[in-house]
């Protein structure tokens, strides 16, 4: 059986990128080490351990952290030095809606940040199973409003695993919202997003050994915490059902070694079905989270590139716009 991937080969808006020997060899390196503990990150006890993992990542250069409220939601705010005023990015960290943090993400955030010349704000949105379904939703659109009240006139959205989740169902609010709420929107970028919360993707099977990290058993026992009872298929919860027409111009970036391989493909083809400027990039012989390899990794350092290049262009485009009303 051909996979999805496979059956696109042709795409226009399907780009694949071969990984160099140096990624090979620390991609497997990094294997041995994080394959043992495969499956076992499950609810809040994860955190701390989570924390850690992401901690690792290494620090950018130029950038000062620090924290603040925005929309009455707590966060990090990434700022790289000579950071272009007005000019604001969102990014919702990952951790199947359980797990992860913002301090534990603004090294990651921070890369983005100083790669794309504007600041960027991690809000702290609640998690599972705490605070399940939609309180993650209303805190992320409660920030992004807190950013427009704070002046930011061009926003950008980027969110990676389950923060693309969050991310792209915000694309999707702020489609159907009054202009005035969506006026700074120029952009999102998502990272190995969540898409569907039902499963229904071929690679979580044909990708369940190739995927270092998570098993169905695990993420589905984070997904119902985070549901708690809720449809998966609510186009809040999972934006692959979501109306996608209307999206601001997006980007999705994915290892093939992913389950969650499908979940990019899939939201892209939709979006793309719509009329949506889409496009996906798959990194070959990559595993969820290789842009946290920045500094080691070659396929980390493009993708960055690519997303300066899609952000940067999005910026551009809002301002040329505004010049010519």
């Amino acid at each position: 059986m051909q996979t999805l991937r496979e059956d696109h080969n042709n795409a226009s808006w399907l780009v694949d990128h071969p990984c160099s020997a140096e990624d090979q060899a620390a991609m497997a390196a990094m294997r041995a080490i994080v394959e043992p503990n495969k499956g076992q990150l499950q609810g809040a006890a994860a955190r701390v351990p989570y924390d850690a993992i992401m901690e690792r990542v290494a620090a950018p250069i130029g950038v000062v952290f620090e924290e603040d409220r925005v929309g009455g939601i707590p966060g990090w705010w990434c700022r790289p030095e000579a950071a272009r005023a007005g000019q604001a990015i969102m990014h919702l960290h990952g951790g199947w809606f359980n797990f992860g943090s913002a301090k534990a993400f603004r090294h990651l955030v921070g890369h983005i940040a100083a790669s794309a010349g504007v600041a960027a704000f991690v809000p702290e949105f609640r998690l599972a199973p705490e605070h399940p379904f939609p309180a993650a939703v209303e805190d992320v659109q409660a920030c992004y409003a807190g950013l427009t009240e704070k002046g930011f006139s061009k926003i950008a959205i980027t969110g990676d695993s389950a923060g693309g989740n969050l991310a792209l169902g915000l694309l999707v609010h702020l489609s159907t919202s009054r202009k005035s709420a969506s006026e700074a929107l120029v952009g999102g970028v998502a990272l190995s997003p969540v898409t569907d919360l039902t499963f229904s993707g071929e690679s979580w099977s044909t990708r369940a050994i190739a995927d270092p990290y998570f098993t169905q058993p695990q993420t589905a026992e984070l997904v119902r915490s985070y549901l708690a009872g809720s449809d998966p298929e609510d186009p809040l919860a999972s934006p692959l059902y979501a109306d996608l027409k209307g999206l601001v111009p997006i980007r999705v970036h994915v290892g093939n070694d992913e389950v969650l391989l499908d979940d990019s493909i899939r939201l892209v083809e939709r979006a793309i079905a719509a009329g949506v400027d889409a496009r996906v990039d798959i990194w070959q012989g990559m595993a969820h989270g290789f842009l946290g390899g920045a500094g080691r990794l070659t396929a980390s350092a493009k993708a960055l590139g690519l997303i300066r290049e899609f952000l940067t262009e999005r910026f551009g485009e809002v301002e040329k716009a505004g010049s010519l009303t």
